[in-house]
C-alpha cells in the first residue's frame, strides 16, 4: 500500500509551522522571494484583476 493512499490525521497549524521552520534551518534556505509574476497566463492575470476589483488582496 502506498503512503499516498493512507488516511492521515490532520496536524495542528503550529506543528506544521514548526516543521517548516525546522526544515528551513536544516537546509539553510533563507526566506524565498515571491513569484515575480512575469510568466502569468492571461487567464491568471484576469483572475487576479477581478479579485483586486472586488476589493480582495492576493
Amino acid at each position: 500500500m502506498s503512503t499516498a493512499s493512507k488516511t492521515s490525521e490532520p496536524i495542528p497549524l503550529e506543528a506544521l509551522a514548526a516543521d517548516i521552520e525546522r526544515r528551513r534551518v536544516e537546509t539553510g534556505v533563507a526566506d524565498l522571494p515571491r513569484n515575480s509574476g512575469k510568466r502569468r497566463t492571461a487567464s491568471k492575470k484576469a483572475l487576479l484583476a477581478a479579485i483586486e476589483a472586488a476589493g480582495g488582496k492576493w
